[in-house]
């Protein structure tokens, strides 16, 4: 399967704002504030499509959990895909992001290149805005993110998902909220960030 996918990207996760995941400055993160991370990622693909499918407009979400002090520090993690999408679009874009069609995704995502747990795959009503500083991302009943502001500093920083070569802009989550099988934590106040994403395969 070909595929490219493009248009905008936002995380938020548990961590005091600046992540330390990411590369401030140019120097490469590290540990997570707190050592364990809990977070919700989530893509806007505003120009995409696999062999014929076409897949511009169509949103994709992670809700994610990962411990520092665990050996390789594995990913547990849930897909929320579009129940308003075709069966078509929602079978490639599967094949995306669980690294199963190749590409990008082996070099962008770590869930793909780390020994992971892919909990489930939702097919949900998504909301989804783009806004900047003013993300939203909701799942009917599992996930509710919004953020508030961007980060108050004036520090370069980058993100290994939607890539270190894009320059994004550090955000501050309003709030954080997953209560979805194992995945369960809600928090205000912690780390967000935007970037653009332009994957292919």
């Amino acid at each position: 399967m070909a595929w490219h996918i493009a248009g905008s990207y936002f995380e938020t996760c548990n961590c005091d704002a600046i992540c330390p995941c990411r590369r401030v400055n140019g120097a490469p993160g590290g540990r997570s504030t707190h050592g364990v991370c809990m977070g919700v990622l989530s893509w806007l693909i505003e120009d995409g499509a696999a062999d014929r499918v076409d897949l511009t407009g169509v949103p994709v979400g992670l809700a994610t959990h990962y411990d520092d002090d665990v050996e390789g520090s594995p990913w547990t993690w849930i897909l929320y895909l579009d129940a308003t999408a075709s069966a078509e679009q929602n079978a490639a874009l599967e094949a995306i992001f669980t690294g199963r069609a190749g590409g990008d995704a082996r070099r962008h995502f770590p869930w793909v290149w780390k020994a992971s747990k892919l909990v489930e795959v939702r097919h949900v009503g998504i909301e989804v805005h783009h806004e900047p500083r003013r993300q939203v991302f909701r799942t009917r009943a599992y996930v509710t993110v919004r953020m508030r502001d961007r980060y108050q500093g004036e520090e370069t920083v980058t993100c290994v998902i939607p890539g270190h070569e894009r320059e994004g802009e550090e955000l501050v989550a309003d709030v954080m909220r997953v209560d979805d099988g194992p995945l369960v934590f809600e928090y205000a106040g912690n780390c967000g960030y935007a970037a653009t994403f332009d994957y292919s395969g």
